[in-house]
């Protein structure tokens, strides 16, 4: 990869270690995961989405955060230093910085699943595979509680498979969204959408949503997300905007499931014009989907430029990734947020 070699040749040349830049969190997230070494070889599980099952430790170095899947066979390794840990690859320093500790699955938030099991059947989510557990309402606030009492609650997200059908998740979260109300903080919530569901969160008290497209090329959803209507979350999306306003609403554009380029600008475009704040999230290729659908890990050389045309085109429509005030742009662990990494 171009990025790496100059990576590892400025290193060379300098002899001394550097905090991540963009660049270099272009280049972690392009790989996507790290090995652990010695005292640093515990991680923390994760119940959401397509990593769902695995574990995973957050890297803060500089102004900027990512988060590794980890597993033996990656190329970085993780080792720790007299003060903080570094990423190794191929015998070289390439970043050096420290551990952040997720609150609940990620930093500052209480970011939890509430059914862990899912009836539709995208091919890139391990979720409908592992058929996890259903938390209620009492889990749910007594893991806030919890999260609460260490002083670092700044957010939280509920997100959700779908347990029945998408209006029985929507009235479940949506009498958590009630109850979790008390903590004073935002809320955000992560569903899968119907006609109502806006207006349903709405007057349980979220302040955020998001509704994900997963796959932008519409000849490709129906294999990926099949049973799913890409035009109604399309529909949810933009009535979603004119009742919780612009910067609060968001949608998950998964990179690597065969997209072209010129797809993801076109739907880049299509989505903040309306309003909405794309996610742009490289695809994780879970062993429990292996060969199900084309799926490659976006280089960091891609993802870079697409975080850059997302920029340009949140700019262009007057909308501000930082003022997010729950989920992945409040996190920004897992992508280049615009906004906030760039």
């Amino acid at each position: 990869m171009a990025i790496f070699a100059t990576r590892i040749m400025a290193l060379r040349q300098e002899r001394e270690p550097m905090a991540m830049d963009l660049e270099t969190k272009a280049l972690l997230l392009s790989v996507g995961t790290v090995q652990l070494a010695g005292t640093h070889a515990g991680g923390r599980a994760s119940t959401a989405g397509p990593g769902a099952g695995g574990q995973s430790v957050f890297f803060q170095s500089g102004s900027h955060l990512v988060r590794l899947s980890v597993a033996e066979s990656s190329p970085l390794r993780l080792e720790g230093r007299e003060e903080g840990v570094a990423i190794i690859k191929d015998g070289w320093e390439i970043a050096s910085g420290r551990l952040a500790q997720p609150l609940l699955h990620c930093p500052e938030q209480a970011y939890i699943t509430v059914s862990e099991r899912c009836i539709f059947d995208c091919k890139f989510c391990a979720v409908p595979k592992l058929n996890g557990g259903i938390k209620s309402r009492d889990t749910v606030l007594q893991m806030v509680e919890e999260a609460a009492r260490t002083g670092d609650l700044r957010a939280i997200s509920l997100t959700s498979g779908v347990e029945v059908s998408p209006q029985e998740e929507a009235e479940r979260v949506a009498g958590i969204v009630a109850d979790l109300k008390r903590f004073g903080v935002p809320v955000g919530v992560s569903i899968s959408p119907f006609p109502g569901v806006n207006r349903i969160l709405k007057d349980a008290g979220a302040d955020e949503v998001k509704y994900n497209l997963e796959c932008v090329d519409r000849h490709l959803f129906w294999q990926v997300c099949p049973g799913i209507s890409y035009q109604e979350i399309m529909d949810a999306l933009q009535e979603a905007v004119g009742v919780f306003g612009k910067n609060h609403v968001f949608t998950n554009i998964i990179v690597g499931l065969g997209e072209t380029d010129e797809t993801l600008r076109r739907s880049i475009d299509e989505l903040t014009e309306m309003g909405v704040i794309p996610v742009l999230r490289a695809v994780f290729p879970h062993p429990l989907r292996a060969g199900e659908v084309p799926m490659e890990r976006p280089s960091a050389e891609r993802l870079l430029e697409m975080a850059r045309y997302l920029k340009k085109a949140l700019e262009k429509n007057g909308l501000d990734g930082s003022a997010a005030l729950t989920g992945c742009y409040r996190c920004t662990g897992c992508d280049l947020t615009p906004g906030r990494d760039l």
